[in-house]
């Protein structure tokens, strides 16, 4: 790779940077008409791709050239096909199909929010909403529970590998903001005597819940409602899941919340965070250290926190032996500590 700093001045950076949103509003294009559905196992010229699609020739051909150019399909001569990953996760007709998800990433309230950058930082809070997607039943999160879910698949079955429960008794586990509750459904469906509680505003456990039932846990799943920082969280549980939560919040936030999840496990109990954790120089990875801009246009306070950071709240709220687990093939790892 070469050298920034040797290398002779270009716009291409800045030009491909501004002109981001173009490659955005395409892939959700394509998502919208069904071309990579379209495309299927079968390459296609762009003449059979647009009947199945029911559109004229020439957009999608533009169209299909372009998720080319970005690395969605693969061309060769005039017929288009996809790549391993897009048959994997943008072909509807795929058991990992996650393309529902731009309904969530791309929907106007979170867009929106990054409309006017400059008068968030300016100001030195959000210059759209006073808590952003932090407010009560906030409707943002009733779509993220039916479109992430089966993002979140690879994320949560690595994080239950990374939990050991006493197979000869009884347990139980709190799914903090639980939302398509994949995290407490995989922790559940490894240990068969484990009861999952499931913690979410009213409307969001409503997804939670169908996705516990078709998972087989009707008789072991329960839900507490509220907020996660007023609401009563129950006690004597062995485990306490904590999944992308924290990063909405300021540290000391964090760790008053952290606090109520130490009261709440049984001594030698277990908090296990998923979380974005960048490297101490806050750039590096690339995936989880740019999080911090998503929380920065989102939230009043949020942040991508570092280990480091998360040794401290641990610290503070009386827990010991923190430990960092990435989990590939995600971005995001696990932090886990013990009451």
């Amino acid at each position: 790779m070469s050298d920034p700093a040797t290398t002779a001045p270009s716009p291409q950076l800045f030009f491909e940077t501004i002109n981001a949103f173009q490659k955005s509003a395409a892939l959700k294009a394509a998502i919208d008409l069904g071309l990579f559905t379209a495309i299927g196992s079968t390459p296609a010229t762009a003449a059979e791709i647009a009947t199945l699609c029911q559109c004229p020739e020439r957009g999608i051909r533009i169209l299909a050239d372009n998720m080319t150019i970005l690395g969605f399909l693969t061309k060769t001569g005039s017929q288009y096909a996809l790549t391993p990953s897009s048959a994997a996760f943008l072909d509807q007709k795929s058991p990992a199909y996650f393309g529902a998800a731009v309904k969530f990433l791309l929907a106007p309230g979170l867009t929106e929010a990054f409309s006017d950058l400059a008068s968030t930082i300016r100001l030195g809070r959000l210059h759209t909403t006073e808590q952003g997607t932090t407010a009560p039943d906030h409707p943002a999160w009733i779509e993220f529970a039916r479109a992430m879910g089966p993002m979140m698949i690879p994320t949560s079955q690595g994080t239950a590998e990374l939990i050991t429960l006493d197979p000869s008794r009884d347990t139980r586990v709190l799914d903090i903001s639980a939302s398509h509750g994949a995290y407490g459904i995989a922790v559940a469906l490894k240990n068969p005597r484990t009861h999952l509680v499931a913690l979410d505003w009213e409307a969001v456990l409503t997804v939670t819940k169908e996705n516990a039932t078709a998972a087989g846990l009707a008789s072991r799943f329960s839900t507490i409602s509220g907020d996660a920082f007023t609401v009563d969280l129950g006690s004597d549980y062995d485990v306490v899941l904590v999944p992308n939560f924290l990063h909405h919040f300021t540290a000391a936030e964090c760790t008053t919340f952290l606090k109520r999840a130490h009261t709440a496990l049984r001594p030698g109990g277990k908090v296990v965070i998923v979380e974005f954790v960048p490297n101490e120089d806050r750039v590096t990875p690339p995936p989880a250290a740019s999080f911090s801009l998503v929380m920065l246009g989102t939230t009043p306070e949020g942040d991508a926190y570092t280990f480091s950071e998360y040794q401290q709240m641990l610290t503070d709220a009386g827990f010991s032996d923190a430990s960092l687990h990435p989990l590939p093939p995600t971005v995001q790892s696990a932090v886990i500590a013990t009451a």
